[in-house]
């Protein structure tokens, strides 16, 4: 006798998640799943996203999911999963989700891969002066002795601070071992003698940003931790020193750190800003100790299809009763991105 396949409902923006989802992803999740309608639903307030909710009994939702809420968790009686293939699941699932007993799992293990990558690759960057050498380079259009005009250059012995072992500062401090760096980390919820199993010594904030010759932010955006670093941590900075910030935006102070790369006594490589997007007469575009990206870090193109590989990895382990290993719990939300 064989049992019937569990109904799987899409809910997505179709644009973003063209890239994610490639047929070998829709052949695997149709051999696991009933799929009645393979285009994603961008609402669940109409026709088609009434008579699909009342048959879901899991949701695979992604960037541009509408939100999951009371009101659709009535009309989703058989609802029992939420399996999310992309980072946060804050911005689109009540915790009522959670108070029902649906189970949640986010693919942000999958993002912070990226993001780690990322973080990386500045940061060696950032210590060769690339980003001030490269626009030095287009001016002068002839060689120079770069190491005088670009006081510290290089990266031996260079000391990194890691403000958040979360996902992407933990993969990140994975990817930091193989150089000769001295590395920092701060994180209120390490356990005792963790920092030194991730290759780190545990320091207070206050100490990092002061030893620090790149900080980079790997924290999540909660009340608290907004403008956790402002004008005061900022000036704790040692001249010339380097912030990273591949987090968001309202981790820092953008005024007063604009003020400090306005001076130029701080470099700085930005991927995360507040607002997002900055304004276009905002000086950080120009700067030549600021290298600015529009939010580039995590997952996108081909790095997205990690994402939906967890998602369909946890969706098996489901069905087949499996632990599941990317499980986000209602007490996690205050203190994940």
């Amino acid at each position: 006798m064989t049992h019937a396949k569990p109904v799987v409902v899409l809910a997505m923006h179709p644009l973003l998640t063209e890239e994610m989802f490639t047929p070998d992803h829709h052949e695997r999740l149709a051999s696991l799943c009933d799929v009645p309608d393979p285009a994603p639903l961008t609402r669940f307030d109409d026709e088609r996203g009434s008579s699909l909710l009342a048959r879901a009994e899991i949701l695979l939702t992604s960037w541009g999911s509408p939100p999951i809420d009371a009101e659709v968790l009535e009309r989703a009686p058989a609802l029992r999963a939420v399996v999310h293939s992309a980072g946060t699941v804050k911005s689109h699932i009540d915790p009522r989700v959670f108070e029902r007993g649906v189970r949640v799992v986010s693919a942000a293990a999958a993002n912070a891969v990226p993001v780690a990558e990322y973080s990386l690759a500045v940061i060696l960057m950032a210590h060769k002066r690339l980003f001030r050498a490269q626009r030095l380079y287009a001016e002068a259009r002839s060689g120079r002795l770069w190491s005088q005009e670009l006081p510290g250059l290089g990266n031996l012995g260079k000391t990194v601070g890691v403000v958040g072992a979360s996902r992407v500062g933990r993969a990140l401090l994975g990817l930091l071992a193989p150089f000769d760096f001295d590395v920092l980390v701060c994180d209120p919820y390490l356990k005792p003698g963790e920092a030194e199993s991730l290759g780190a010594e545990r320091v207070e904030l206050d100490e990092l940003l002061e030893r620090s010759d790149t900080v980079t932010l790997h924290a999540p955006s909660l009340p608290e931790t907004r403008h956790m670093i402002d004008a005061a941590a900022l000036a704790r900075m040692r001249e010339g020193a380097v912030l990273v910030n591949t987090a968001r935006g309202a981790l820092v102070d953008h005024a007063a750190l604009e003020a400090e790369l306005v001076s130029g006594r701080l470099d700085a490589v930005i991927d995360t800003t507040d607002p997002e997007v900055l304004p276009p007469d905002s000086p950080l575009y120009d700067l030549p100790n600021v290298f600015l990206t529009p939010h580039v870090a995590g997952a996108l193109g081909l790095e997205t299809q990690r994402m939906a590989d967890l998602a369909l990895d946890e969706i098996e382990r489901l069905l087949g009763g499996e632990p599941l290993l990317h499980e986000v719990r209602l007490e996690d939300l205050g203190r994940v991105a």
